[in-house]
């Protein structure tokens, strides 16, 4: 079912897409087109108020990039909570993380999405 999206909402996130930081843009080649085991990410999604950096509906994965802003942030935690009630699962990398070893990254995510991937092969 598709959410009605304010067009503040959409126009921020097209924004956001347009300017989004090395961490974000380095992930994105790694996940668009499904090129993570055929997973279909999207990014910049608005979903109930928020924009959430990646998303896979089919996973019910969110994955955020984070700067030392969010450190402990209570923004974030109710944020988290909101999509758990909902079925998703919130992955929060750091920026320098993602930069640093997207590999690892990948993998997480990889873990995270399809539980019983083994990706030792």
């Amino acid at each position: 079912m598709r959410q009605r999206v304010p067009p503040t909402h959409r126009r921020f996130a097209r924004e956001m897409r347009a300017d989004s930081t090395k961490a974000e843009n380095l992930l994105w080649q790694a996940l668009r087109n499904k090129q993570l085991e055929g997973l279909k990410f999207k990014r910049q999604v608005p979903m109930d108020g928020y924009i959430v950096d990646f998303v896979c509906f089919d996973a019910r994965l969110i994955v955020e990039v984070d700067g030392s802003q969010h450190a402990e942030s209570q923004r974030d935690a109710a944020r988290d909570s909101h999509f758990a009630a909902q079925g998703f699962r919130t992955l929060r990398f750091w920026n320098d993380e993602v930069e640093r070893n997207l590999d690892s990254v990948c993998r997480t995510i990889l873990l995270e999405a399809k539980p019983g991937t083994n990706t030792s092969d």
